[in-house]
Formats: C-alpha cells, structure tokens, sequence
C-alpha cells in the first residue's frame, strides 16, 4: 500500500488548526452573536470559551506527539477502550468537519449573491420554506469540486492553498479591524448583554464548540509530517491556533460594537460590513471585508474537507467502514477514494440549502464535544502522573459540560426536535456502516479459512 506525502511543517499545522476553526460566521452570523449576548457577552463568552478549552487543546497536543495517527479521536480511544468507542468518537467528529462543507458551499453564494443581486433569480425548489437558486447551487457545487481537486492533487498543494488564505484573512481583518477601532466609540457597545449577563454568556457558550472546532484537525494529518519535523510542533500548533481564533472572535465582535451602536445590528444581515461601512463612510472598506470573508471561506473549507477526508480514511483502514475508503493514490499519495466521497456528501449538502443544514450544524457542536470527551477520557486512563490525569480531567468535565447544555431540557439552547432527528439519523446511519463493516470483514475471514 502507498504511504501519504509527509510534507507538513509547524506553520503548516498552525493554518490547519486556525484555517479550519475561523470561518465567515464572523461576518454573516454577527447579527446571531449579538442577539445572544451583546457585545460583552458575546466576547466574554468566547473568551471564557477558549480559557475552558484550554486544557482539551492540552490534552491533543500532548497526544498527538506521542500517537501521531490520522485517526486522531479513534487512535487515542483503541489504547484503552473497546473499538465501538473510537468508531463512535471518530464517527462523531468527522460529522463536527464535515458539515462545515456543505455550510461553506452555501455560503460561497449568499456572498456572491450580496455583491451581485442578480444571482438572487432562478428558483429551483425549496426546502422547509427556504429557496434554492440555480446561481447559488451553481457557485456552491464549483467551489466543492475546486476543493476536492485541490486535496485530490496532495497535501503539499492543499497546504500551500491553506497557508495563503489564512494569512490574507489576518492581512486584511488587521486593516479593517484598524479602521473600525479608529472610528468607533466605547458608548456604541452599551448595554453590555442584550439579556442580563449570566444568559447573554451562556447562550454565547453554546455556540463557542461549533466555531472553535478545528484546532484539534492537527492530529487528522499527523501522519504528514515532514520526516525533520519535530513532534514538539504539534503542541506548539495546537495552543498557538487555539489562542489566535479565540483571540479574533473577540476582537471581531469588539471591533463591530465598538464601530456602530450593536443594537441596530441584531437583525441586519452582513452586520459586520454595514457597521464598518457607516463607521467609515466609505464603501472600500467593503470591499476589503469581501475579499477577507472570501479567503476565510475558502480556508476554512480546504481545512475541515481535509479533516473529514482524514478520519474516513482511518475508519476505512481500521476496517470500521468500507476498507475501500482507505485507498491511497500511488502517485498523489492522498486517501482518493475518502476524498471523493467527502466531495460527493458534500455536494448532496450543498444541494439541501440552509434551512435543512441549521439543525445540523447545532448537532455538529455536540458532536466536537463528544470527540474532545474521548480523547480526554483517554489522556486520563494513559497518564500516571496526577498533574496530567487532572488536566485531562477538567477537560472531560468540559466536554460533559458542552454535550449537557444540548441535551438537557431546561437549558436555554438545548436541541429543538429537529436537531434530535439530526442526531438520531447520524448515529443511524454510523451503525449501519459499521454493522455492513463487520459482516464484511468476517465473511472474508470464514473464507479464507475455508
């Protein structure tokens, strides 16, 4: 069997993490943002976010380095748990990137659609009351099949694709981010909370998993590794990625508020460009914010298709899946078949449009969790030293935290009946690969001894 390149550095995992992470809800979700908590309480929940993940982002670095395997949550979890529990864990995750797919194909075109109005035309059908335009399906299939063949050509390239897009995000969102500081004022951010202090956080909170998923992706891709490449590296990626997105939700959101008064952005979509764009008086800072979102969507794409296509690899070759899904091409040395069929669900995502994509996406914050749960619990059952078990430890109660704000009733934001369908298809779905797995292994191990 072929090998994948190993061709990764530790500013190539530093994009990875972050790219896969930030993506363009910071300029067409804002106006949720600031409907949940106002702008303190949207950053303080981000902030505080970050600080509880932490010793999770802890927990990967450290197991990466000393089990550098594609299957990340799987692997950890085979050291000390049955294998129905690394399946579930990598089942769970590769839904946490891969939904994040269709999203960014969707997206692609109610941004072209917000410069060009015109794309707006050509109903096709809709779905739960949501319409889907042709120029929007159109943009959205073009920019998948633009990812799939970046991936498909190899890891250098998809690499070198997420190194570009990350650092002109950061260019650009540095000379917008300067302009709305230059122009705003503290009194635009007041009040504070939009619901009294404790709620506005806490439902800010709940969101935080979705949006900080991907700092974790390092370890989908260790296998990579330039052969000089030193294992400390993976840690250093992880916290630096885990530091710099928590940092720019916070200041994004700070940034907005601080520009125009938040209150006439809780239902404005593209809250981001209208704020600066009044602040500043001028259309081209627009137009910069455009170019920023762009490069965001694109990397944050390229990172979570890399991710998704990474874990079905390794459920393919631990016989989990269809071992088919395992196969790497000889000359590209990338898991083909895993990145096609990631190309091909998100295609049919793409497709369903928004409205079917919002109670999954809520499912894919639960689903992070889950994965962060049982690659703490393993970190916890690995160590001997105290210190390290009560790390991994705090990041378990974490990651129990996050999952129990989604299920339980009485919690503000806990899942609608739409999302416990999402989940219930999901995990249907899982036990049904893995059962036609199962059967097909051992059938081919009773002939062979036959």
């Amino acid at each position: 069997m072929s090998q994948l390149a190993r061709k990764l550095r530790t500013i190539d995992y530093f994009t990875l993490g972050f790219g896969t992470m930030v993506g363009v809800g910071w300029l067409v979700l804002m106006d949720d943002w600031l409907q949940r908590g106002g702008p303190w309480g949207g950053i303080l929940g981000f902030l505080l976010g970050g600080v509880l993940l932490l010793p999770i982002g802890y927990v990967y670095g450290k197991l990466v380095m000393a089990i550098p395997d594609a299957g990340g949550e799987i692997a950890y979890a085979a050291k000390v748990f049955p294998p129905s529990v690394g399946f579930f864990s990598g089942w769970m995750m590769m839904l946490a990137y891969l939904v994040v797919c269709p999203w960014e194909g969707v997206a692609i075109g109610s941004l072209t659609a917000y410069i060009f109005p015109e794309l707006n035309r050509g109903e096709l059908y809709r779905i739960a009351g949501q319409p889907v335009f042709l120029p929007h399906l159109a943009i959205g299939l073009g920019l998948t099949a633009l990812i799939t063949y970046v991936n498909f050509r190899g890891i250098r390239i998809s690499a070198a694709f997420q190194n570009w897009t990350t650092f002109g995000l950061l260019a650009l969102f540095a000379v917008f981010a300067s302009c709305g500081l230059a122009k705003g004022e503290m009194h635009n951010t007041l009040p504070p909370f939009s619901q009294g202090a404790a709620v506005s956080i806490l439902l800010v909170l709940q969101i935080v998993p979705y949006f900080m998923t991907g700092f974790e992706s390092v370890a989908k891709c260790a296998e990579e590794a330039n052969p000089a490449f030193r294992a400390r590296g993976f840690f250093r990626a992880i916290v630096a990625a885990l530091l710099v997105g928590v940092g720019f939700y916070a200041l994004i959101l700070f940034v907005v508020s601080y520009a125009w008064p938040w209150q006439e952005l809780e239902h404005r979509p593209f809250a981001t460009i209208y704020a600066l764009e009044h602040a500043l008086g001028a259309r081209w800072v627009v137009n910069i914010v455009l170019i920023a979102a762009l490069l965001s969507l694109l990397k944050i794409f390229n990172g979570n298709f890399l991710a998704s296509s990474r874990l079905l690899f390794a459920l393919g070759r631990r016989q989990m899946v269809n071992g088919r899904v395992a196969y790497i091409h000889e000359k590209n040395q990338t898991p083909v078949v895993s990145i096609l069929a990631i190309g091909a669900l998100t295609s049919v995502g793409v497709c369903m449009g928004k409205a079917i994509l919002v109670p999954v996406t809520e499912v894919g914050s639960l689903a992070c969790a889950c994965g962060w749960l049982s690659a703490c619990a393993a970190y916890f059952c690995i160590e001997a030293s105290a210190t390290q078990r009560l790390i991994a430890f705090i990041g378990a109660m974490v990651s129990v935290a996050l999952i129990a704000m989604k299920l339980l009733w009485f919690v503000p934001g806990h899942f609608s009946l739409a999302e416990w369908i999402a989940l219930a298809v999901w995990i249907g779905v899982g036990l049904l690969v893995r059962g036609q797995a199962t059967v097909r292994v051992a059938t081919r191990a009773a002939l062979q001894e036959q």
